[in-house]
């Protein structure tokens, strides 16, 4: 059986580090960072490019659940509205998978240094502080595992997923 990891939480959350970490240490594993798919100049927020987002995340997911050379499948994505992990599970096959939905959480502070940070070395700009801030509270209505990384170094919330 194969195990799927949907991981979600806001800009800023360690989703990329720890996905990538936990690409490693699990066995046959693939990852999928949401983002990959969205890679664009300009960055266009529009209903046709969240559909053809959508579509490929899906389409990768599939072709990854049908290959055999895979028995973990990592994907991580900011996904705050619980109708985006739906939509996302519902259009993958999972009959034969585990399915682990996940939300990296972290408490306020956190947040902010970590995004400053950031900021500071050029890889964020300073507009998604504010955005992903006031994004922390919807990941408490999701139908997720929810993991605080506030304090926590990444190897251990890696083990903390996979126990999941």
């Amino acid at each position: 059986m194969k195990t799927i990891y949907i991981t979600g939480g806001t800009m800023g959350v360690g989703k990329t580090t720890v996905c990538r970490l936990l690409n490693e240490r699990l066995k046959n594993s693939v990852l999928l960072d949401g983002d990959w798919c969205w890679y664009a100049s300009p960055f266009q927020v529009t209903e046709e490019t969240k559909g053809m987002v959508l579509n490929n995340i899906c389409h990768l997911l599939n072709n990854f659940i049908g290959c055999s050379a895979y028995e973990n499948i990592v994907f991580c994505w900011v996904m705050h509205e619980q109708s985006i992990i739906d939509s996302i599970i519902r259009r993958i096959d999972t009959k034969d998978c585990k399915v682990k939905k996940i939300s990296l959480v972290c408490d306020e502070a956190s947040l902010k240094e970590r995004l400053e940070r950031d900021v500071r070395k050029g890889i964020r700009t300073k507009d998604v502080i504010e955005k992903s801030i006031a994004r922390l509270p919807l990941y408490q209505e999701l139908e997720t595992v929810r993991i605080d990384t506030s304090h926590m170094l990444p190897e251990d919330i890696v083990k903390k997923m996979i126990e999941t």
